[in-house]
């Protein structure tokens, strides 16, 4: 026979709730807005997607029929400083994009395609709007990525975070064939193709904001010369997902991949370099997006440096033998920024 409570145990109980909630975490809301926004998370399922959501744990049925070794590929990470941007704004529902979108292509480098992502979320206070906001930035874009928003954690942390502010990172998992692998042999000779940015995508926001809001005085709102929005704005432009472009290439062709992120080209590019090579990379080839050049003369930061913390306007770097470049610059619509010489594994700008 299952308990049964009395009436004063159940006042008990209520009062612990609403203590609980007085202390600054309100179960009840979150359970709310969890079941409100279910609708977001199924939009992102396939028949693959298993259970009910809100489970202990995701689950994902593999089936991998038609692949001969399948190798599952993860990562995880953050937007950073990016999100004081976001709390400046008060606009969230393109963060969560953001984070999507930046684990993506992190697996992506590998070969890998997308099968299901998990998001968590720290807040000091659960506040609805901001919540929803971000459950629709990153249903979107696991749409858009045909990745599963599998599930996640939403923890409400009182004196942990600043009052209306919160911290987002993304767990993904990906496949690919083994024989698939972005591991090819890279030569002298090779070519070095750069896949555009859009702006900062999740990098270099400390040293951003230190030179617009505390250098230069500027405000979210503000408008400078060459820019067609707001700094705000500028800011806030969504970190690309460049899985769909890169899937077009045949397999082989790409011998090498470089997210460029934190470390920008200088600290990215020798990940995938073998020790015998360089990469040489042609800084004029490119136009550097006006952002990063307000940030470079108004910052009066080292041009080196600028290209160690910011992606420069260069947001993905593909390495071909030279007679695939045409073709592969034209299918990913890249430029040729380099190329691969001999050397002792390390990026080389050529200004």
């Amino acid at each position: 026979m299952e308990p049964v409570l009395s009436e004063v145990e159940g006042l008990r109980m209520t009062k612990k709730a609403k203590a609980y909630a007085r202390a600054g975490v309100d179960v009840d809301l979150a359970n709310r807005l969890k079941r409100q926004t279910q609708s977001l998370v199924r939009q992102t399922h396939g028949p693959e997607v298993l259970g009910r959501i809100g489970g202990f744990g995701g689950l994902f049925r593999a089936n991998f029929r038609g692949m001969r070794e399948p190798v599952l590929v993860a990562s995880i990470d953050g937007v950073g400083t990016k999100l004081k941007i976001v709390f400046a704004m008060n606009k969230h529902d393109t963060v969560g994009a953001d984070l999507v979108n930046n684990c993506v292509n992190d697996v992506a480098v590998l070969g890998a395609r997308p099968l299901f992502f998990l998001d968590y979320i720290g807040c000091e206070k659960l506040e609805p709007r901001v919540f929803q906001q971000l459950l629709r930035g990153l249903s979107r874009a696991c749409r858009a990525a045909g990745c599963s928003l599998l599930g996640g954690e939403t923890a409400q942390m009182p004196g942990m975070y600043r009052k209306d502010e919160y911290d987002l990172a993304g767990c993904i998992v990906g496949i690919v064939e083994r024989d698939k692998i972005v591991e090819k042999k890279i030569r002298p000779g090779d070519a070095i193709l750069g896949l555009q940015s859009n702006g900062l995508h999740t990098n270099g926001y400390s040293l951003a904001r230190e030179i617009l809001f505390r250098k230069m005085q500027l405000k979210v709102g503000s408008r400078l010369p060459g820019l067609t929005a707001t700094i705000g704005e500028e800011l806030l432009r969504v970190h690309k997902n460049y899985q769909p472009l890169l899937a077009k290439i045949p397999s082989g062709v790409i011998k090498g991949l470089a997210h460029i992120t934190g470390g920008g080209l200088i600290d990215n590019l020798p990940r995938i370099l073998p020790p015998n090579c360089d990469a040489v990379i042609e800084t004029k080839s490119w136009k550097v997006p006006r952002i990063f050049q307000i940030l470079q003369q108004n910052g009066n930061v080292d041009l080196r440096e600028m290209y160690q913390v910011f992606n420069m306007g260069i947001g993905m770097v593909a390495i071909v033998a030279e007679q695939n470049a045409d073709r592969v610059m034209s299918t990913l619509r890249a430029k040729r920024i380099g190329r691969i010489e001999r050397g002792t594994c390390k990026t080389v700008l050529s200004f």
